[in-house]
């Protein structure tokens, strides 16, 4: 009775928020130190994180590969090699336009600086001549004024250069060998979980099938964007017209901010280059278009396979961009998407899923579709299991 008497004193409404709330406590100090840790290990998590994402939009290529016959190591070399190719490509397109293009930008600068100034003495405005001198007059004495800043960045950001040297080494080892032996390595993995095994393969299978719509479906909409624009800034005869594209398509997979980055600088160019006229053209272009991708485009293709609500994605942005940044932001919404599509697999106690005839950690039957199987619960079919899986998954890596 008098060990009763304590409990009797607590409210039951109260006893169980108590619970809650001590359990709150403990999963954001684990979160906290794992957050930790992870800073710590930043020059191996993001390589690793940028080889997943890699891998879920090269491993389709991969696959069809193997599907006709050739060789898991032979079709990751190709899938590598293509890669390459591309990026290889759209480097020299962008070198040669931007060295080529580049003179003549700087000529139509200069004539436009001059048709501003002319129209600021002769316009609505009637500036003097001496404004105008004092006013380019300090633009110029602030820029040699931060050219110390710029040159120290620079210098410091030259310091760091073999360590990005050596992250982009290990980022394309890591995503050689997950296309290659992605299905050993989530065998391996799962074998660390006993029996708890099938949950980890159901939420393993359902967080790559949603990475890999995220991944796919971004890329093809970014390549919209950046080829729509490019068009548009073709059409209307702006120079370095591949780099903008380019940076626009790049800074497509930046939400919010990277788009209006990229705007602002192929707007001044196109103003700088062309005038006020084709300058207001391309932003109202650039709006319309911008406006049918985040209405039309990416809830046709991204916004199917993550079934998230806008409120979500915005909540998601802001503590990516609070707790990383930019990199941060990047990431939010699709490691939001995965933890919210894995945990109800990884709760859910299902029966074991027969034996598979192959693992796989990087395999989708379609894009972004679901990996089959990969462990059967090992009390229920251990002779299955073995010989099953892990058998042509050996084969399957030779």
């Amino acid at each position: 009775m008098l060990n009763d008497r304590p409990t009797k004193l607590v409210p039951p409404v109260l006893a169980k928020m108590a619970a809650w709330s001590l359990c709150l406590i403990l999963t954001g100090v684990v979160v906290f130190y794992f957050v930790q840790v992870i800073a710590r290990l930043s020059f191996v998590v993001l390589p690793v994180a940028i080889a997943l994402l890699l891998t879920a939009l090269l491993f389709p290529m991969t696959r069809s590969l193997r599907q006709a016959g050739m060789r898991p190591i032979y079709a990751t070399w190709l899938t590598m090699l293509a890669a390459l190719a591309v990026l290889a490509g759209t480097g020299w397109l962008v070198g040669a336009r931007a060295t080529e293009e580049f003179p003549n930008l700087v000529k139509q600068v200069e004539a436009t600086i001059s048709d501003v100034q002319e129209w600021l003495v002769t316009g609505p405005l009637h500036l003097q001549q001496t404004q105008i001198t004092q006013y380019f007059t300090e633009v110029t004495n602030y820029i040699q004024a931060q050219r110390t800043a710029i040159t120290g960045t620079v210098l410091s950001a030259g310091a760091v250069a073999v360590e990005v040297l050596a992250s982009i080494v290990l980022l394309l080892f890591v995503t050689f060998f997950l296309l290659k032996d992605g299905e050993r390595i989530w065998a391996w993995f799962l074998k660390g979980f006993g029996r708890m095994s099938p949950r980890v393969d159901r939420a393993g299978r359902a967080a790559w099938a949603t990475l890999s719509h995220y991944v796919q479906g971004s890329v093809l909409v970014a390549a919209v964007h950046g080829v729509v624009m490019g068009i548009v800034l073709a059409g209307m005869g702006v120079p370095l017209w591949a780099p903008l594209a380019v940076l626009i398509f790049l800074a497509s997979f930046i939400p919010i901010v990277g788009i209006f980055f990229a705007g602002t600088v192929a707007t001044l160019v196109t103003l700088g280059a062309k005038g006020i006229v084709y300058a207001l053209v391309f932003v109202g272009i650039l709006v319309v278009e911008q406006q049918l991708e985040n209405h039309v485009l990416q809830p046709l293709i991204v916004g199917r396979a993550l079934k998230f609500h806008p409120l979500a994605i915005i909540l998601a942005l802001s503590v990516g961009g609070i707790l990383a940044g930019i990199a941060g932001a990047v990431v939010a919404v699709p490691v939001a998407a995965v933890i919210y599509r894995a945990l109800p697999e990884l709760m859910t106690d299902q029966p074991a899923l027969p034996p598979p005839s192959t693992v796989a950690v990087a395999a989708a039957p379609d894009v972004g579709g679901e990996l089959p199987s990969a462990a059967p619960d090992p009390g229920d079919a251990p002779d299955a299991g073995k010989s099953g899986g892990a058998g042509r998954a050996g084969a399957d890596s030779e």
